[in-house]
């Protein structure tokens, strides 16, 4: 997040795209078995639909209603930084990001984690720091931060915001940048020896235009990162709009060359300043754009009503400050109603010293009172990390188990699920809190294991 306003200037949506927003709203309405909330609607098409929380809000209970009816991925507004989470050296604080984590869990909900280094927010100790005892302390940051969460995290924002604005296509001045331009890769490879099982990001603003400096500048260090192996998983594009700062004309193409570097991509951020249909239209625009992207995976807004925005004059998100559903949030329900449901997706990432391979199947329309499983597994050479969605059919879920099949590998390490044996048949049930799945809906679980996870094969039955 961003306490400046973007300074880009780019061609307005024009009026034609407010009319196919009202269009597809009109369509939307007649459809019987349309999700109705934006969590619900994400997952048809294998995504999800995020906030972002602050923890001095969650006793508010019209906030903590929409958070829990309409979303299904939560971001800490600022509880997980590093001023928050380390505010003495070596002394760290989790009590308020332990509740928005232990709050999304305990809802069924996912969680990104924002951000474990930035040149912004640092605590007061570490702003007077250079050099190697600078980059030691960060290391050190990201090592136990990342750890305590381990296995509690969808994706990490490893680094945030490290590239400056304007045409130079530099790095930013930081003092993180002075320890030495290794710094970013360092910090994704500590991040992965802490939390293995979580994706891994870099998350900037002003990188929604492709044309942009700063835009090639993040593409050639993710293009540079492949190449050589280092582990990086996805990209985050904040898309902070506004009248200054539009939604670019090559929106969708920036989030597909990305994509194409075999990372994922998300929008992180995610606020657009207006009011009516045309930021209906602007919510619309940058819905369909990421629907269109098959590895767009999800996306954040900043914020659940207007009034918690930072940019709250602007009137940004998509519940004004009663809590009353704005157009723009019917276009974007209507936009991820309209993608439909997926089934197969499998992608393979090759690099010069990794191989990952991520596969994801889905069976649709499962029946009544039952449920499916399906698995997303991440393996390189010395192991694996396996995703299991758990959805229910027609009927809602009060348990659930899982049976999975893992021939050449061991489990090491496993979350959001009890389990019984490490490899050969292995039976997955429930843990409290992901026990009930609503008709339709999905939790996860997770494992990490050594050797090959190929051939899971998840079975899944009501329990």
């Amino acid at each position: 997040m961003k306490l400046t306003s973007r300074s880009v200037s780019l061609v307005p949506i024009v009026s034609a795209v407010a009319a196919a927003a009202l269009g597809a709203s009109l369509i939307m309405a007649g459809n019987a078995n349309a999700a109705t909330t934006l969590g619900a609607a994400a997952q048809q098409s294998g995504r999800y639909f995020g906030t972002a929380v602050a923890a001095g809000r969650m006793g508010d209970s019209t906030y903590i209603g929409i958070l829990n009816r309409e979303f299904d991925m939560v971001t800490a507004e600022n509880e997980m930084k590093m001023d928050a989470t380390e505010p003495s050296q070596g002394r760290f604080s989790y009590g308020n990001a332990d509740r928005i984590v232990n709050h999304a869990r305990n809802q069924g909900k996912r969680v990104r984690g924002h951000a474990l280094a930035w040149h912004s927010q640092q605590p007061g100790w570490m702003q007077g720091m250079s050099g190697s005892a600078l980059r030691n302390a960060v290391q050190n940051h990201i090592t136990q931060v990342a750890t305590y969460y381990r296995g509690k995290i969808y994706a990490w924002d490893v680094v945030n915001e490290a590239f400056a604005d304007g045409s130079s296509g530099a790095r930013r001045d930081s003092n993180l940048q002075r320890t030495g331009n290794d710094w970013i890769e360092a910090a994704f490879r500590a991040a992965r020896a802490a939390d293995p099982g979580a994706k891994l990001c870099y998350n900037d603003y002003n990188t929604d235009d492709w044309s942009h400096a700063k835009t090639q500048a993040v593409y050639r260090m993710v293009q540079d990162f492949k190449s050589r192996g280092v582990p990086i998983d996805c990209v985050g594009l904040q898309s902070h709009f506004n009248p200054q700062s539009p939604v670019p004309n090559n929106y969708q193409t920036t989030l597909q060359n990305f994509a194409n570097l075999g990372v994922d991509v998300q929008i992180t951020e995610l606020d657009i300043e207006g009011s009516g249909s045309a930021q209906a239209a602007n919510y619309d625009r940058v819905t369909r754009a990421c629907l269109a992207v098959t590895r767009c995976t999800g996306i954040t807004v900043w914020g659940i009503r207007d009034t918690d925005s930072w940019r709250a004059n602007g009137t940004p998100l998509l519940f004004d400050g009663g809590g009353n559903k704005k157009a723009a949030y019917n276009s974007v329900l209507n936009a991820l109603n309209a993608a439909g449901p997926t089934t197969t997706t499998t992608t393979t990432t090759t690099t010069t010293t990794t191989t990952t391979t991520t596969t994801t199947t889905t069976t649709n329309n499962p029946g009544p009172g039952d449920c499916t499983a399906s698995v997303s597994l991440n393996q390189w050479n010395e192991g694996f990390v396996a995703t299991v969605k758990v959805t229910a059919g027609s009927s809602a879920l009060r348990g659930w188990r899982v049976t999975t099949t893992l021939s050449n590998g061991t489990v090491t390490n496993s979350w959001s699920a009890n389990r019984s044996g490490n490899s050969g048949s292995i039976t997955w049930t429930n843990v409290d809190y992901n026990a009930s799945v609503p008709a339709g809906q999905s939790t996860e679980f997770g494992f990490q294991g050594t050797g090959s996870g190929a051939g899971l094969d998840p079975t899944c039955a009501a329990g």
